[in-house]
């Protein structure tokens, strides 16, 4: 075959593949938004044959597309940026048929589990997710936060346990049948690098916050210590992992009003006065809307307001776990999420508007550009925005009053933000530590647990309060298990957001402390990120981190840039202290 008709055929391969992976993709997405909005047995059936034609389209398409890899130095790089965008592009079914259908009603089946699971008393009362989450939040009594962590973990995790086992063994089958040794080194080939480079990435990302991060452990413990005694905290070893306020001890920030370092300072929870304005789930997202539309960015769609589910549907079980969501892929936009008048969701409600406006500057791509840079881009938008919700911009817009600007107040503002942020690090690197040991077989389903506690003692410092036997499943506690969503994504988030948004901030003008800067209003800020949104992932990750930061490297000094007031802060806290555990 000629170099010219090779070329040719390539494009017309990748084009005709583009073609039929969007129409699968909206059929598949139609059908897992009515299962996720309104589980029933219907749905679920829906979503599971969706879903399996899906996964049966994506292998089949990877396998043809390697008759091209011998001849990629003869495509223009359009095509072989879509090749390589093919091969990653969604988790492979296995090649025997009865298998693949298996693979898909287990995905299907464990998703529908979570989404339904409740813990139940033996009066027959019931507790859903968001009922044990407020008593884990709210509650000091650690009987009363066990029970409640116990339970859920118990009851959800257990219910998974078998279906996951089975779910991996497929899985795996259907990741060797195109090539990658297991599920776990296809999720780290897409990166544009290798498996082993981007695990070596994320080394590298983490030993650069891992010191802040053991800082912000050590007062932690000691001020929980202070609160409960040794017999429920111990001065030296791993934190419970049920009195963090956050059912997966990922976010400790319901914690600051027992951690706030000078009481009464400055006020940084804005839950007060969104309730006393009575805001409701509409005004929440308008207000959310509104720092998008400062940027020069258009208004949501009519169709967002009319299709997305912002409350808890009376009457249907739903999955309230907030995603956002372009359905059709074509700017039909909408968010699912069951949303609370409190900080928390304020904050999650702008984390899903920025992948809503991703979706909206690149929707106009071929289907296999309409991503993130990488997957990490995608989650790091809407929390770069929220970086900006600084007490100055909340004043602003009526959340808060009386700003006070001293040193002490930036310290409790900073304390809260990293209990949600610095907190986040070593979790976001666990849930797939776990699964990429799980899938490589490097465990057995008799270590799962095991091993899910060993990495979150060595990472987190956190442990159970009670003893975990090897037929529970804790992971499964945590819906992106289950859900079979890549997880180091949220990591890579975390750091990007604060290279994002202090190259934002130098596009704003902004000259003071990173800590301090809102580019709410600037056209200019907003007119680099929507740059980099419009770009998908039409070009290799550091060539659209470059377009918008100068800067081709994933860096977490921005992190530490933003954070130097309490991390000498925090050291000056722990002088004297055993900060390991």
């Amino acid at each position: 075959m000629a170099p010219s008709s090779t070329a040719e055929e390539a494009r017309q391969f990748v084009a005709k593949a583009d073609d039929e992976f969007r129409r699968l993709l909206i059929a598949s997405s139609v059908a897992e938004w009515a299962k996720q909005t309104d589980i029933t047995t219907e749905h679920e059936a829906a979503a599971a044959k969706a879903g399996e034609e899906l996964m049966t389209f994506i292998t089949r398409v990877i396998k043809e597309s390697r008759k091209f890899a011998s001849a990629l130095d003869q495509l223009d790089a359009d095509t072989r940026r879509k090749l390589h965008l093919i091969k990653i592009a969604g988790q492979p079914a296995p090649d025997d048929p009865k298998q693949s259908a298996e693979l898909a009603a287990l995905a299907t089946e464990m998703d529908a589990i979570y989404g339904k699971s409740k813990v139940c008393d033996a009066a027959g009362a019931c507790k859903d997710l968001g009922a044990l989450e407020d008593i884990l939040a709210t509650s000091r009594n650690p009987a009363e936060q066990l029970a409640a962590w116990q339970g859920w973990h118990d009851t959800t995790g257990r219910a998974e346990r078998d279906k996951f086992v089975r779910f991996v063994e497929l899985a795996n089958a259907g990741a060797r049948g195109i090539g990658f040794p297991d599920v776990g080194a296809m999720w780290r080939s897409g990166y544009d690098m290798s498996p082993e480079d981007f695990q070596a990435e994320t080394d590298r990302l983490w030993n650069q916050v891992k010191p802040l991060y053991s800082q912000l452990h050590c007062y932690a413990r000691r001020t929980l210590n202070k609160k409960y005694g040794d017999k429920v905290v111990s001065k030296t070893g791993p934190i419970p992992a049920h009195l963090l306020g956050n059912m997966w001890a990922q976010s400790w920030d319901y914690l600051y009003p027992d951690m706030e370092p000078y009481h009464g300072v400055s006020k940084v929870d804005v839950t007060p006065a969104l309730q006393q304005q009575k805001y409701d789930a509409v005004k929440m997202v308008k207000a959310a809307e509104n720092f998008f539309v400062s940027l020069g960015m258009n208004p949501l769609p009519d169709s967002f307001w009319e299709r997305s589910m912002l409350v808890k549907p009376p009457g249907k079980e739903a999955v309230c776990h907030a995603s956002a969501w372009d359905v059709t892929y074509a700017n039909d936009l909408r968010i699912k999420m069951c949303i609370k008048p409190n900080h928390e969701d304020l904050v999650t409600i702008h984390h899903e508007l920025g992948h809503n406006y991703y979706f909206a500057n690149y929707y106009n791509l071929p289907v296999l550009y309409q991503q993130g840079a990488n997957d990490g881009f995608h989650e790091a938008i809407g929390d770069t925005i929220a970086l900006s919700m600084t007490p100055d911009y909340l004043a602003k817009v009526g959340l808060l009053d009386n700003v006070v600007k001293n040193d002490k107040a930036v310290i409790n503002q900073q304390l809260r933000l990293a209990l949600e942020k610095i907190a986040f690090l070593p979790f976001g690197l666990v849930v797939d530590r776990w699964r990429w040991d799980v899938f490589a077989g490097k465990v057995t389903p008799a270590q799962y647990n095991q091993h899910w506690w060993d990495l979150r003692k060595q990472y987190q410092g956190i442990a159970p309060a009670v003893a975990r036997a090897a037929t529970d499943f804790d992971p499964g506690a945590k819906y992106h298990v289950p859900a079979n969503v890549p997880y180091t994504r949220y990591f890579l988030a975390h750091i990007l957001q604060f290279q994002f948004h202090r190259a934002l901030c130098k596009k704003a003008g902004f000259t003071g402390s990173l800590n301090d800067c809102s580019i709410f209003g600037s056209k200019e800020a907003g007119s680099a990120l929507k740059a980099m949104l419009a770009m998908g992932a039409s070009r290799p990750w550091p060539e659209a981190l470059k377009a918008m930061t100068g800067e081709s490297q994933m860096d977490a000094s921005a992190i530490l840039d933003y954070f130097a007031p309490l991390s000498a802060w925090l050291a000056e806290q722990n002088k004297g202290q055993s900060c390991s555990w």
